[in-house]
């Protein structure tokens, strides 16, 4: 079959890649004149995601450019005497296997993986999809499959299934550019009070370091494209929380990559309409930095692409997806909303219990925190819980040579 995928993120090459695999022709438009470098955050790969990404060939590359965070150090709003806690029993706890990675390096990993054998078109977007696909700038073509992989603001999602059930979580995200200096590779720090925090951390290969910005606000009025109005909005919310913050944002009058948005969930439940699919958060975003969404869109991807290698026609294989991803969809919801009222505590009884439950937990010995996490499949256990089916054993396909 001859597939289009829209974005070029992470769950677009992901895709690509397994159908290029399973012997489809795939085509993949992103609207960015280039690979996107917008200053991402750091994000986290679990166990399932990481085996995909083994069987992909490109977990050594992945691992060689995790950031290092070794230790969390904040200050409490309010407090002179910072707090300190081990992040690598913290995901001991989460998962069996787990990377810190920055979004950037990831989805240039998986193109790299995947740029030989599928045609990338940079600086266009779909404007129309029916028996034919337009664009924006380039000609009409003919796909037998459309996917969505672009993305919470997804152009492909608006065009086919028009508005969708959304849930505001509450609180935003930001993420900015700063010189490296001000971050320590191997450490994050940074300030919490009620409703706020925010945080500076650098990777000993980023030639920056990334501030991060986790605040609660009612739903506030802006477009996800004005980049003006989004600092100002930020400017808003840390103001007066401490002299380190302010010399932070003091960044956002520079060039630096910037990056803001609600944390909001996507909550339909079906992903497929005639020949166009969704995939990752175009899909089912449980909430950006709070749901594992990018564990969720790699599993995503590659479940769908092997179900449509799995025989039978299209319909059939997007209803078997949609099986496949909806027990784990529903449970990173349920876990996202969980983890946004403990990161951004409301109160200050709130925020001295994240600080002291986050000592408590890394003071304890490893072989103790473990066996008891794993008892919570649930929690934080929950995205090793993703089931990762083998399709190739399976039969799904023909593997390309």
């Amino acid at each position: 079959m001859r597939v289009l995928v829209s974005g070029a993120s992470v769950a677009g090459p992901v895709l690509a890649y397994w159908l290029t695999r399973y012997g489809h022709e795939v085509t993949v438009v992103e609207r960015s004149p280039v690979l996107r470098k917008t200053g991402g955050h750091a994000v986290d790969l679990f166990k399932p995601a990481m085996d995909i990404s083994e069987r992909m060939g490109v977990l050594p590359r992945i691992e060689a450019l995790a950031t290092g965070t070794t230790r969390l150090t904040y200050l409490r709003e309010g407090t002179r005497k910072p707090i300190s806690a081990d992040v690598t029993k913290l995901f001991a706890a989460a998962s069996d296997r787990h990377v810190e990675v920055m979004r950037d390096d990831l989805s240039e990993i998986y193109y790299d993986a995947t740029r030989a054998d599928v045609e990338y078109v940079f600086g266009d977007s779909i404007t129309s999809i029916g028996d034919e696909v337009g664009f924006e700038a380039g000609a009409p073509r003919r796909f037998d499959l459309v996917i969505g992989a672009d993305g919470l603001h997804s152009n492909v999602r608006r065009l086919v299934f028009g508005e969708v059930d959304k849930t505001f979580v509450g609180a935003y995200l930001a993420v900015l550019s700063v010189p490296r200096e001000l971050g320590v590779p191997g450490e994050m720090t940074g300030h919490i009070g009620p409703g706020r925090t925010a945080a500076v951390y650098g990777a000993r290969h980023l030639d920056d370091a990334r501030a991060v910005f986790l605040f609660r606000s009612p739903e506030l009025s802006y477009h996800h494209r004005d980049v003006a109005r989004q600092k100002e909005l930020l400017r808003e919310a840390f103001a007066g929380q401490h002299r380190e913050v302010d010399s932070w944002l003091e960044h956002l009058d520079g060039d630096g990559a910037f990056y803001f948005d609600s944390i909001t969930q996507l909550r339909e439940d079906t992903w497929t309409r005639g020949r166009v699919a969704l995939v990752g958060d175009a899909a089912y975003c449980p909430g950006p930095a709070i749901g594992g969404s990018t564990s969720l869109a790699v599993l995503g991807a590659y479940v769908l692409a092997g179900e449509l290698a799995s025989g039978s026609d299209h319909e059939a294989a997007f209803a078997r997806y949609e099986n496949e991803m909806r027990d784990i969809v529903h449970r990173s919801r349920a876990f996202a909303l969980g983890v946004a009222k403990t990161l951004i505590p409301a109160t200050r009884l709130g925020v001295w219990a994240l600080a002291r439950g986050a000592q408590l937990l890394t003071s304890l010995p490893s072989w103790v925190v473990r066996p008891v996490a794993k008892l919570n499949s649930k929690g934080v256990r929950m995205h090793d819980s993703m089931r990762v089916k083998d399709y190739e054993r399976q039969g799904a396909g023909v593997p390309a040579p």
